[in-house]
């Protein structure tokens, strides 16, 4: 008997991994599939619901890299290993490896931007065979709001690393700036043939669009996550429509030549 999509389901955390002070990664108990860039709806019975990407793939597992914001989440941060929480999902259409493979590759995400595509990251870390040369820029406001440490290590000896703050002081492990300061100086191959994917804040993201296409992207060849404040996940309530498309449901990962239509 298949699971009814609009009920929650009951899943076990199986571990709590700290970020910073705000940004906590649950690692959620599932079988099933599930796509980087899709998320789960996490709900805390009397105080509500919230759309959470998944920032991490593997065997009987999801993992739900979550910041602590408001009502929901803060109850969310009262729960320890062994606890469990109401999940509606997968939702979404998520990051399609498929896309990548085989092509030279570009991340670009800011923030909590890495978390919906740190999937991608790391399979092409995983699998570096499955790619041609590929360059990760990440940025974030401060030392203090580095996400993942422990994965950039990993990510460095694979792949081509630009970790940049916001403000502080460069050192040998991040620079200092915005993404967008990076992206002239892309050592690209072929960049006709180049993919990419922007990942963050709205206007993260159109400036490191915008500045993609000044380096010769195509526009067909850049995908990004749009930011929204999903609620059903099944494209009926509407509260996420834009235009004609529900990006709970056609979203949140666009292929650039959709995503630059995407105007409230």
């Amino acid at each position: 008997m298949s699971r009814n999509e609009y009920v929650p389901f009951l899943s076990e955390i199986l571990d709590v991994i700290k970020h910073t002070e705000i940004e906590y990664t649950f690692r959620m108990a599932y079988d099933g599939e599930v796509k980087p860039g899709q998320f789960f709806e996490v709900s805390v019975p009397k105080y509500g619901e919230a759309p959470i990407s998944v920032s991490g793939i593997g065997e009987g597992f999801a993992d739900l890299t979550i910041r602590r914001v408001g009502k929901v989440t803060n109850e969310v941060f009262e729960l320890y290993k062994g606890d469990k929480l109401f999940l509606r999902g997968p939702y979404g259409n998520g990051f399609d490896i498929e896309e990548y493979r085989g092509k030279e590759l570009v991340v670009i995400a800011g923030g909590t931007g890495v978390s919906p595509v740190r999937g991608v990251i790391e399979y092409f870390a995983k699998h570096s065979d499955e790619r041609k040369n590929m360059t990760l820029v990440a940025g974030f406001k401060s030392e203090d709001d580095i996400l993942f440490r422990e994965d950039f290590k990993f990510f460095r000896e694979k792949m081509n690393v630009i970790l940049t703050l916001d403000n502080g002081e460069e050192t040998m492990d991040h620079r200092i700036g915005l993404v967008t300061k990076y992206i002239p100086d892309l050592i690209l191959e072929d960049v006709n043939t180049a993919v990419a994917i922007v990942v963050g804040p709205p206007a993260m993201m159109r400036f490191s669009v915008k500045g993609l296409l000044e380096r010769g992207f195509k526009e067909e060849n850049i995908w990004i996550s749009q930011e929204r404040k999903m609620c059903c996940g099944l494209g009926k309530c509407g509260h996420c429509k834009i235009g004609n498309q529900y990006v709970c449901l056609d979203g949140p990962v666009f292929n650039y030549t959709v995503g630059k239509t995407l105007i409230d």
